[in-house]
């Protein structure tokens, strides 16, 4: 498998797959992140997959037991030979079978309060902007800018909305957005500017649990809609 490996400080080097987000690059994400998953080397700290690249911590003092005199090098030229090793080992058309999560969204009302301006960007109906929310072909590139948010590509561009001028200061936990042709879902409440069009009960952050994030890069996601007296019903029972 091609790619770049080019440092990031001295304990981590990025690995570029591709120059462009596309299915094909998150698919050799993917096999980079699962090679590192089966392997666990112990020189390893953690990887960081993104849209086209996977970042590769690690740690020098670990590194340097390997290193013998008569092979002298620096930590970085280790872990560069490592994995190089590891990419000539990797195939190009393994791919793996991807997971469904499922995500109930209660939609429009107080808790999508930007489906009429989604609707009115689109010259839409708010019940087909729903309706092609939930027919979306989704895929999680990515998990970034907050604990467990998730990246998903694969909604239908005729919904498609700009980002909000002023993002809101505080955007509650579980809202479900759009931000260009892009979809998400807040895991915890913070800051953000992307349009809100429902909220979902389900908890996408657990800090406590063995896998604190719900989603991760690779799973296919389906939107189900809900009432709101599902969605009460449904957040008492995550509470």
């Amino acid at each position: 498998m091609e790619a770049k490996l080019n440092p990031l400080g001295d304990q981590a080097i990025v690995i570029e797959l591709a120059d462009t987000i596309s299915l094909d690059a998150h698919e050799r994400v993917k096999q980079v992140t699962n090679y590192l998953d089966h392997e666990n080397p112990e020189w390893m700290v953690e990887y960081v997959p993104a849209f086209t690249t996977v970042t590769v911590f690690y740690e020098p003092l670990k590194i340097c037991t390997y290193i013998t005199e008569d092979s002298p090098m620096l930590p970085y030229d280790w872990v560069v030979d490592q994995l190089k090793t590891m990419l000539m080992e990797l195939k190009e058309n393994e791919h793996s079978e991807p997971r469904t999560v499922k995500i109930p969204v209660c939609y429009g009302g107080d808790l999508g309060p930007d489906l009429k301006i989604v609707a009115d960007e689109n010259g839409l109906s708010e019940q087909e902007v729903i309706e092609r929310h939930m027919n979306g072909d989704y895929l999680v590139y990515m998990i970034g800018f907050a604990p467990g948010f998730p990246y998903i590509g694969g909604m239908d561009e005729t919904i498609a909305t700009p980002r909000k001028d002023d993002p809101r200061l505080a955007i509650p936990e579980g809202s479900v957005g759009i931000a260009g042709k892009q979809t998400g879902v807040y895991p915890i409440e913070t800051p953000g500017g992307w349009q809100l069009i429902g909220r979902t009960p389900l908890k996408l952050f657990r800090p406590d649990a063995e896998t604190p994030s719900l989603l991760k890069a690779g799973d296919k996601v389906i939107f189900e809609s809900i009432t709101e007296e599902e969605y009460r019903t449904l957040k008492e029972e995550e509470s």
